[in-house]
This record gives C-alpha cells, sequence and structure tokens, in this order.
C-alpha cells in the first residue's frame, strides 16, 4: 500500500463559512505520528486527560472556547493526530513557556509528531443560538 503523504500548510489558509461567527476561526488541522512513537503519542493523551483542569485553565488565555484532539489509523497503518479548535482570529499563539502544561504539551508533540500540520478547509459549523452567544463572548474575554 502507498503510504499517505504529510503536507503541512503554512498557517490556515482557508476562509470561514458563513456559519462561523464574525472574529473566530474554526480550524481542523492534522499531522502524522512519527512512526514507532505510537505508544508515546498515546502517553500524550493520557498525560492531557490527568491533567484536564490544567488544559482547561489554558484555554482562558487563549480565549479559545474549543479545543479537541482525536487519533485516525489510516488505511496505509500509519497513525494520525486531528486536532479542532475554535480560536478567535487576533488570539494570542500558543506559547509552549505560558505553563507547565503548555510546557509538557509542547514537548510530547515535537517527540511524537511531525512538525507542521495539514489544515483541512472548514465549510459548516452549526451550534445552538445560546452556545455560540457564549463561544463568543469567550473568545472576546477569555471568560472574564
Amino acid at each position: 500500500m502507498t503510504e499517505i503523504p504529510f503536507r503541512p500548510t503554512a498557517g490556515n489558509p482557508h476562509p470561514m463559512p458563513a456559519s462561523v461567527p464574525e472574529g473566530l476561526r474554526l480550524e481542523l488541522g492534522r499531522a502524522k505520528i512519527v512512526p514507532g512513537m505510537e505508544r508515546e503519542a498515546e502517553a500524550w493523551m493520557r498525560m492531557l486527560n490527568e491533567r484536564i483542569d490544567e488544559g482547561v485553565a489554558t484555554l482562558a488565555k487563549e480565549r479559545a472556547p474549543l479545543q479537541a484532539a482525536f487519533f485516525n489509523r489510516e488505511a496505509d497503518g500509519s497513525l494520525w493526530i486531528y486536532y479542532l479548535s475554535l480560536v478567535p482570529e487576533d488570539g494570542p499563539a500558543f506559547d509552549p513557556e505560558a505553563s507547565d502544561i503548555d510546557r509538557a504539551h509542547a514537548e510530547y508533540g515535537g517527540r511524537v509528531k511531525m512538525p507542521g500540520w495539514e489544515e483541512l478547509q472548514p465549510k459548516l459549523l452549526l451550534v445552538p443560538d445560546h452556545i455560540r452567544d457564549a463561544m463568543v463572548r469567550w473568545s472576546r474575554g477569555g471568560g472574564a
């Protein structure tokens, strides 16, 4: 079977669909896990789940109302991580030195995933109005 290529993109070049509130970016990126690092990738996600309170605390400074990660084993046997986020367009970039959890997260990522992300093109965001309003408020003030 032919290996699935990994082609990271610079930034997120995709326009937002009308269903994404103004000022927000819906992002879904994927990266290939380095072959042989699958167990370490699982340990990375275990660490983040075990330190969930610390992880949630980082959302306020990033003004990010949503972040989620998924693994997928592709047809060629490779493991990929998918990262879904809703973030403000003018939000701060991820700072691996901002906290212990950010540092640990970045260290794992640097070891187990290939550098960069392939950014998928967003097409639709369906959210009830009351949740959409809360997400927009959060992205403007980080929950303040």
